[in-house]
């Protein structure tokens, strides 16, 4: 599959931080709806909402602040849409009785089966495939935003094309987009980074070519100076990575090195038994 280039990874990005604005204040909206701010709800509130509401404030508590729940549904319900695209670009969102569908497919099939729109049933079909990301039960994702923030929502997923979802790396790149304002903050306030605030400086998608490099120079080299004679190790003859024969690297790719003379399923065992010979602690003299 191919990666992003530069100017899809730029739409991305603009589109997830506009995304995190538009979903925290949408959640915020629909919490405040819901009293759970308040001590006590107003009085002509439903019974269901009561019981939302109950368990929304249980998660406030547990999540330590009206803010952090915000931004916990915020994050939840615009990823749960996200999610949910990816897999109908990719034709892996599936109807319980084992056919693909679209979007689409889903609004229509919302009204029949009883969902609130395309996203829950969406959401419902991939919770069988998926069930830690798409949570049955979870109050969070019952929170219901009002329709100004859904359509604002929908508008940004919408205007996305979809060879973003085709992309290899980007689910990689959606937390930290994610996560730019945030970090952004954290950097220029000059304060001592620490509690929530490491994450969004800290936790960083690692592109596909640093994860290339430190196999090259970690697990490869490790072969290579113990099986010089064998040669690199490649997706054919028993290693990982994508098959380059004239990148010169001791995980993938020939570079010249001699053809190897052992079968791959020797040199993989070879390799297993090695790494756990290595990981095991050093019996006592």
């Amino acid at each position: 599959m191919p990666t992003l280039h530069p100017a899809q990874r730029g739409n991305l990005e603009k589109t997830v931080i506009a995304a995190r604005d538009e979903a925290e204040k949408a959640a915020l909206n629909a919490l405040k709806r819901l009293d759970v701010d308040q001590d006590k709800p107003f009085e002509a509130m439903s019974e269901s909402d009561r019981a939302l509401r109950v368990r929304l404030r249980a998660e406030m508590r547990r999540l330590g602040s009206l803010d952090a729940l915000v931004a916990e549904a915020a994050y939840e319900q615009w990823h749960r849409m996200l999610f949910a695209r990816f897999l109908a670009e990719n034709d892996l969102l599936m109807h319980p009785d084992g056919v693909a569908v679209t979007l689409a497919d889903c609004a229509d099939l919302a009204a029949e089966e009883g969902d609130a729109d395309a996203w829950a049933c969406a959401a419902r079909y991939a919770s069988q495939m998926l069930p830690a990301i798409f949570r049955t039960g979870d109050p969070i994702l019952a929170l219901r935003f009002d329709a100004l923030g859904r359509h604002t929502l929908e508008r940004l997923l919408n205007d996305l094309p979809t060879p973003i979802f085709t992309a290899d790396d980007s689910i990689g790149w959606v937390y930290q987009f994610w996560q730019t304002k945030r970090k952004k903050e954290v950097n220029e306030s000059g304060e001592k980074i620490g509690g929530a605030d490491i994450s969004p400086v800290t936790q960083l998608f690692t592109e596909h070519y640093m994860v290339e490099f430190l196999l090259h120079n970690s697990l490869g080299a490790w072969w290579m100076a113990r099986h010089p004679e064998d040669g690199p190790l490649t997706p054919n003859n028993g290693g990982i990575g994508e098959d380059a024969p004239n990148s010169g690297s001791p995980i993938i790719g020939g570079g010249g090195a001699s053809p190897s003379r052992t079968s791959a399923s020797t040199k993989t065992a070879a390799l297993r038994r090695e790494i756990f010979q290595a990981g095991r602690p050093v019996p006592p003299t």
